[in-house]
């Protein structure tokens, strides 16, 4: 059905910081790819975090099954992935931009590219031949914004467009990531303030990197006449919010609608919630387990609105730049004649908070907000144009579903589900639920969610609290129904469908061939 596969990501984006969804945001790029396409309202992540849904991506596995459950956590190069199977049929994969397949972090038991100090070994990377989790080629960069973790091909690019300061445009290392063998440790980089512009010349912002690079290993794959899987893989609008002119004031903070914590909400909910909205909250409770150098979300979410609207619009500024770099990926798929046998995807890693709920950024909340995420599909004349379909969406179906619309088979080792009827607008092939899976820490924030097309339930391990949200008479997930009396019964049967869900996930790699 398709001849090849553009892949684009984006990390960390709200589902509605889209310009056909809202008016506040200016996007005609991914707006013209939803009119020739399908937009899915309601696709939610697999987990709520960067590693684990990155390798569910790639693997069509849940977290819980291919190993990288967390953040800080990696993917075992030797786990199988949809690679393996474009390999087979002879069709050429890249990835150029964000994997964080592995942490920043490297141990002789768990090695990782993608930490301290070989971010940095620029003759590393300038060499670098390997088939990163399979893929024929692949480009990398580990920084969001400004961080300290830029390196790897991105660094060599600015080299290449004559920027040999590119370490000036971003900050130095902490003192802990100071490593022996490490060339580019310091800089006189500052930390931007709130709306503050950042520096660097658009035309070394890893945008301009992502969009030139997929562009030209497209065109090498169009001359050879080669099926590809290509990964465009952008980095923004995860924070620190922060964006080069003319972005970063093309948004009036006063402008913005900036959303509020509702007094009272969280009356009801487990006690981790109400923690985020105390000046100097007290999480120790939760740092009993292993591994528990980080809890994101765990501290206070206080902002005043004015730092929110400063968010916000700098926020909205790094989603309508990088649209204008995908407007580019998008424009030379149509002047390289490829768009009609392209199926391209578009979606992101997991949502945001810019002060939904009284929260920001991720990972412990399961709202919406952070839960959804945008899904726009597009293969024309297979996939219906310009729809805007509310059947159940889940992240953890892209490799399978990707495969199967390249003809491909799908091995049985993946857990995800074939969409592909229900991408061409097959409503009786829709998921009935999606689950969410989300093992943050081993034990005291390792929960899960069943999504259905009303209601939402989630469970806490060693917890006798939960949420359980009606979202058709509730969207907003003010009201939680979890102890709620006469919602007793709703709840017993949501919990009995959520374990048959957790059943169906379960992997079987190979039939039953024999009695015994």
């Amino acid at each position: 059905m398709a001849k090849n596969v553009l892949f684009i990501t984006s990390d960390q984006q709200h589902w509605c910081t889209l310009g056909y969804l809202n008016p506040e945001v200016y996007t005609p790029n991914l707006d013209r790819l939803a009119a020739r396409g399908t937009n899915f309202s309601r696709a939610y992540t697999v987990n709520p975090t960067c590693t684990p849904t990155r390798c569910s991506w790639l693997t069509g596995n849940y977290p819980s099954q291919h190993g990288a459950y967390s953040l800080g956590t990696k993917l075992a190069e030797d786990t199988p992935t949809a690679n393996d199977e474009y390999r087979e049929a002879n069709v050429r994969t890249a990835l150029v931009g964000k994997a964080h397949f592995q942490p920043l972090v490297t141990t002789p038991e768990f090695p990782s590219l993608e930490a301290y100090p070989v971010l940095h070994d620029m003759e590393f990377w300038r060499n670098y031949q390997g088939r990163f989790y399979g893929f024929d080629h692949v480009e990398l960069a580990r920084n969001h914004t400004d961080e300290s973790h830029v390196g790897q091909h991105y660094a060599l690019w600015m080299e290449e467009k004559g920027y040999a300061n590119w370490r000036e445009y971003f900050l130095p290392n902490d003192p802990h990531r100071c490593l022996p063998g490490d060339r580019y440790t310091s800089s006189e980089h500052a930390q931007r303030q709130a709306g503050q512009a950042w520096e660097i010349p658009e035309e070394i912002h890893y945008d301009a990197w992502i969009a030139e690079r997929t562009n030209a290993l497209m065109d090498g794959f169009h001359a050879k006449g080669e099926r590809f899987f290509l990964w465009a893989s952008f980095f923004d609008p995860h924070p620190q919010y922060m964006v080069p002119e003319p972005y970063a004031s093309m948004y009036d903070p006063a402008k913005v609608t900036v959303p509020e914590f509702t007094p009272g909400e969280f009356a009801d909910k487990p006690p981790h919630f109400a923690l985020t909205q105390q000046l100097k909250p007290d999480f120790s409770a939760y740092r009993t387990d292993e591994g528990c150098n980080v809890l994101h979300g765990a501290g206070s979410h206080l902002l005043s609105r004015e730092v929110k609207a400063k968010h916000i619009a700098t926020m909205y500024g790094m989603v309508t730049m990088m649209d204008a770099y995908i407007g580019k990926i998008l424009d030379h798929l149509d002047e390289l004649g490829l768009t009609d046998d392209t199926l391209v995807v578009f979606t992101s890693d997991h949502g945001d908070f810019w002060g939904q709920h009284g929260l920001t950024m991720k990972a412990l909340h399961h709202y919406e907000d952070l839960l959804r995420v945008p899904l726009i599909v597009a293969l024309p004349g297979v996939i219906p144009a310009g729809k805007d379909c509310a059947d159940l969406q889940c992240t953890v179906d892209l490799a399978p579903t990707m495969l199967g619309f390249m003809g491909l088979d799908i091995p049985r080792y993946m857990t995800g589900r074939d969409q592909g009827r229900n991408w061409c607008g097959d409503h009786a092939a829709a998921r009935r639920h999606v689950v969410v899976e989300n093992h943050h820490n081993p034990t005291t924030f390792h929960l899960r969610s069943l999504i259905t097309d009303r209601y939402k339930i989630t469970v806490y391990r060693n917890a006798d609290h939960g949420e359980l949200f009606d979202l058709q008479a509730d969207p907003g997930e003010i009201v939680n129904l979890w102890d709620h009396a006469d919602s007793r019964d709703l709840k017993m049967r949501l919990l009995l469908e959520f374990m048959q869900a957790d059943m169906e996930i379960e992997a079987m790699p190979m039939p039953r061939i024999a009695p015994a």
